[in-house]
C-alpha cells in the first residue's frame, strides 16, 4: 500500500511539473527567431520576427541584406574589431555612411554608446555621415548626444516605417527617410556653459587644482 502511495505521489508530481513546464518551453519556441537569415525571403520578416532574434547578429545580417535589397552599395563589417560601425554604404550621393546597428528589447532604449560607437567609427572607414538603427528606442541623453553630432537616430517606429516602404516597393521612399538630414542640436558651447543644467562641473577638482 505504501509503494501505491509513493507511486501515486510521483506521478502527481510528474503531471504537475509537466503542466508547469510545457506552456514555459512553447512560449521559449514561439519567442525564437529560427529561419535562417541569409536565405529567408526578407518579404516575409516583420518587426515581430526582429524582437525574435536571438542576438544582434541576426539583426545585423538582416539590415545588411535590406540596404542590398534597397539597391545600396553596401558591405557588411567583421563581427570582431568592426571599431563601431556593422554595415558601411554608399548613399544616393555617394558619400559613404557607417551604420551601427542595435537590437534591444522594447524596455532596454540605446543608451550614449550607441552614438559614441558609430560617430567614431566614421573617421576609420572615412565616412561622411553615420547612422543608428534600433528595434527599440533611445534615451534622452542618446538623442542630445547625436543631435549634437548629427548621428541619424532611426527608432522602432521608422524601421517599421522602412520595413513596410520596402514590402510595398516603395524603395525611394524608404530611401528618401534613411537619408533625410538627422535632428540637429546646433546650441553653442558656450551656451552650455552658461547653463547650469546642461553641463554638470566638478567644482571639488577645479578647485583643489586651483589651490595647488
Amino acid at each position: 500500500m505504501t509503494n501505491q502511495l509513493y507511486l501515486i505521489i510521483a506521478l502527481i508530481f510528474v503531471i504537475a511539473v509537466a503542466v508547469i513546464l510545457l506552456p514555459r518551453l512553447k512560449r521559449s519556441r514561439q519567442t525564437i527567431f529560427t529561419e535562417d537569415i541569409y536565405s529567408i525571403d526578407l518579404h516575409k520578416i516583420d518587426i515581430t520576427d526582429i524582437d525574435k532574434m536571438s542576438d544582434g547578429h541576426d539583426f545585423e545580417i538582416y539590415l545588411f541584406r535590406l540596404f542590398q535589397a534597397l539597391r545600396y552599395k553596401a558591405y557588411k563589417t567583421v563581427g570582431s574589431r568592426d571599431f563601431g560601425a556593422d554595415l558601411v554604404f554608399h548613399d544616393s550621393d555617394g558619400d559613404r555612411t557607417v551604420v551601427q546597428a542595435k537590437r534591444y528589447s522594447l524596455d532596454n532604449p540605446v543608451g550614449l554608446g550607441g552614438v559614441q560607437e558609430v560617430f567614431s567609427s566614421m573617421r576609420y572607414y572615412k565616412a561622411k555621415k553615420s547612422v543608428l538603427i534600433t528595434s527599440s528606442s533611445f534615451t534622452e541623453a542618446c538623442e542630445t548626444l547625436a543631435g549634437i553630432n548629427h548621428v541619424k537616430l532611426i527608432d522602432r517606429k521608422d524601421l517599421i516605417a522602412i520595413i513596410n516602404d520596402f514590402k510595398q516597393g516603395k524603395i525611394d521612399q524608404a530611401k528618401a527617410f534613411i537619408e533625410s538630414e538627422p535632428h540637429m542640436i546646433l546650441t553653442p558651447w558656450t551656451e552650455l556653459l552658461e547653463t547650469a543644467q546642461d553641463i554638470k562641473r566638478d567644482y571639488k577638482v577645479e578647485k583643489r587644482i586651483k589651490q595647488s
